[in-house]
This record gives structure tokens, sequence and C-alpha cells, in this order.
């Protein structure tokens, strides 16, 4: 019976991080909110940035709540606190304040606290695939905004985009919540028939379940969140100014700039798959390693590059890597320090994806006015891709106590 039920919870896994995932489609909302309320883009852009904020803080109590009350409440709790914060964002006609108190703090929190639960149930039930089966629960986050973002286009156009919140707001309430309901843990010392994990497998993992106090004692738990945060900084940097990069890059319009974006994004949602898979088979150290080889090349050459589709394919490559990042890191965590902890532990490691999300834009924007284009930023970015390349070839399991 659990060996089906495993995979019905993995697809409402899914389902719950698609629509939380709904969160990367905010550039859509920012020209309109800025139209209509004469808010500058900049003052638009801060929601998206407390929203990310807030979930990096949010998933470690969302993680350390968990294990005291179990992943359905705190599923439920996630989704009912991120669909009231879209809804009530319809509301922002009060004034900016309460934009970023709605759809920026509410929705942050619930973002946060749904977004750990499926990595910390899947990890428990699926031993023997943990990094595909945690790349493809994060995968959904990242194809959330393949569904919602011209779902929320059309609805702007034909009801405002304050209806559009509330709109929005009620659906991600349902799918979240009857999602969120399904998320249970297995038995205690549950493992799949007739699995063992290989030799290779057990070089790199811990026999044993660390606490978080345990696992903040420990120099890998700091070298994990590390890698995380520059992974996630290299990426997010590009996100955060793909238009206007690849208007100057490709000399092509706005139009077809976002459609640009457009394809580019399906790398972040792809990549979470694709490297936590690989992770599986290569190991989680020389998959971190390959990623920042492959984007100390893509960020130091990308300023070269001048055709629309050139340019496409680098940066669907690097937000690959991105994704690549959170797909693979949940597994890694349980790799070296158990399945049992891990909501707190990779949940606290998760404010690495908060700090990343000031870092790497403002990097970016910052060379770019000081020299006047993208290339300067870029080649920072490749710099600090090349000093990463060590870290993950230094890091090695925590050593067992005896």
């Amino acid at each position: 019976m659990n060996k089906f039920k495993r995979w019905w919870i993995a697809f409402a896994g899914v389902l719950l991080q698609m629509a939380l995932g709904a969160v990367y489609a905010w550039s859509v909302f920012r020209i309109p909110l800025a139209k209509q309320f004469h808010w500058t883009i900049s003052q638009v852009t801060l929601t998206f940035t407390i929203a990310i904020m807030v979930l990096g803080f949010a998933s470690f109590f969302g993680g350390l709540w968990l294990k005291r009350v179990g992943p359905r409440v705190v599923a439920l709790t996630g989704g009912a606190l991120y669909g009231s914060g879209v809804f009530l964002a319809s509301f922002s006609y009060h004034g900016l304040w309460w934009l970023y108190l709605t759809y920026g703090v509410i929705g942050g929190i619930g973002l946060g606290f749904g977004y750990i639960v499926p990595i910390s149930v899947l990890v428990k039930w699926f031993p023997d695939r943990r990094g595909l089966m945690t790349g493809i629960a994060v995968g959904g986050f990242g194809a959330g905004a393949l569904v919602t973002a011209p779902a929320a286009t059309r609805l702007i156009q034909s009801v405002g985009v304050l209806q559009t919140f509330a709109y929005l707001g009620v659906a991600f309430l349902i799918v979240s919540v009857v999602s969120g309901y399904f998320m249970q843990n297995p038995p205690e010392g549950w493992q799949p028939e007739g699995w063992t994990p290989k030799p290779k497998e057990l070089g790199q993992r811990s026999t044993e379940d660390l606490t978080l106090g345990g696992a903040l004692k420990t120099w890998q738990w700091w070298a994990l969140w590390m890698l995380l945060f520059l992974n996630t900084s290299a990426g997010i940097s590009v996100i955060s100014q793909e238009a206007p990069m690849f208007q100057e890059l490709a000399k092509v319009t706005a139009i077809v700039a976002a459609g640009m974006v457009g394809i580019v994004s399906i790398g972040n949602a792809v990549g979470r798959v694709f490297w936590a898979w690989a992770s599986d088979t290569l190991g989680r150290r020389t998959t971190f390693a390959a990623m920042f080889v492959l984007q100390v090349a893509l960020f130091w050459f990308l300023p070269s590059l001048h055709s629309a589709a050139s340019v496409t394919v680098v940066g669907f490559i690097i937000l690959l890597c991105y994704g690549g990042g959170f797909g693979t890191m949940p597994a890694f965590a349980a790799d070296y320090f158990g399945s049992a902890n891990v909501g707190s532990i990779y949940g606290l490691m998760l404010t690495a994806w908060g700090f990343a999300s000031a870092f790497g834009p403002l990097l970016i924007a910052h060379m770019r006015q000081s020299s006047g284009s993208f290339a300067g930023g870029l080649h920072a970015i490749a710099l600090v891709m090349t000093i990463s390349v060590v870290l993950p070839l230094l890091v090695r399991p925590p050593a067992r106590t005896v």
C-alpha cells in the first residue's frame, strides 16, 4: 500500500509547489501596478524581494513547527496564509504598505511554511530517489510561473490588476490547501521494499540523524549554506534583469525580450529536476562543481553574444543551474545530516535564498549603473563562480560519532 501511497503524496507535493511557485510570475504585475498607482518599478519590485526574504526565514520556523505538529498542519497553514495574502493584496488601494504587508509578509510566510513541507516529506518517502524526488517537488515551484504568468496577464487585461489578485488568491488557497492535506510522513523506520543503499551512497550519507543544533555545530552545514547562497546569487542576478539585459545584448524589442524571458524561465523548472536526477548518479559534490564550472564560462562569454538565439540558450542554461541548486540541495542536506530533521535543517539553510535575492540583483544593478553595461557585472559573477568551484570539492560528510 505504501508503495503506491508515496507516489500520490509526491503528486500532491508537486501541485502544492506549483501553486506556491506562482510568486515567480511577479514581473507581470509590476507595470500594471506602477501605472495604476504611480509607484516606481523599484517600489513594486520590492514586494517580490520581501516575499522571498520572508520565505527564507519562514521556512526555518515552518521546519521547526513541522517537527512538533506534523507536515499536514504546516502545509494547510502555509496554503491558507499564502492564498489569503494574495487575495488581500486586491485591497492595495490602501497604499504600497498594504501590498508589502499582504503579498510580501503574509504571503511570504505562507510560502515558507508550504515550501519546506514537500521537501521534508519526500526525502523520507523516497530514500532510494532522494535527489530526483526533491528535484521534482521543487521543479513544481519553478514551473508555477509558467502557468500563472499567462493566466494572470489575461486576467489583468480583462478585470484589472487588483481583481486578478482576488481571483488568484482564491485559486491558490484551494489548490494549496487541498494538496497540503495529503502531506504526511511515512511510518517510523519505513523504507522501500527490497531497497538497500549502494556502497557509494553509504559513503556520502550520514548514518545518524542530527538535530538542528547538532548540524549547526558542523562546518559542513555552513559550507552547504554558502554553496546555496553562491549558486542562487548568480542565477537570481540574471532573473532580476532578464528583459533589459536581453534587450541590451541582443538588440531586440521589449516584446521579443519578453518572449525570451518566457523561454529562459523554463530552465529554472527543468534544472531542478535534471540536476537533482543527475546528482543521484554523479553525487551532490560533483553536481555542484559541474554547475559552478559551467557558469564560469556562461557568465564570462554572455556579454560577447549578440544574437537572440545564443543569448536565449545561455540564459536558459544559467537558469538550469539556478534551479539545479534548489533541486539538489535538499538531498545534499539529508545525506549529510539525516532525514529526520531535514525540515528545520534545510529550512534554516533557505535563508541563503533570501540573502542571495538581495546580493545578486544589487551587485549586477550596481555594476550596470557604474559601467553603463551589463558586461562588468556578468564578468564579476564569473569570477565569483571561479572561486566557488573550490567549495564543493572540499566539503565532506560530517564525521560519524561513535
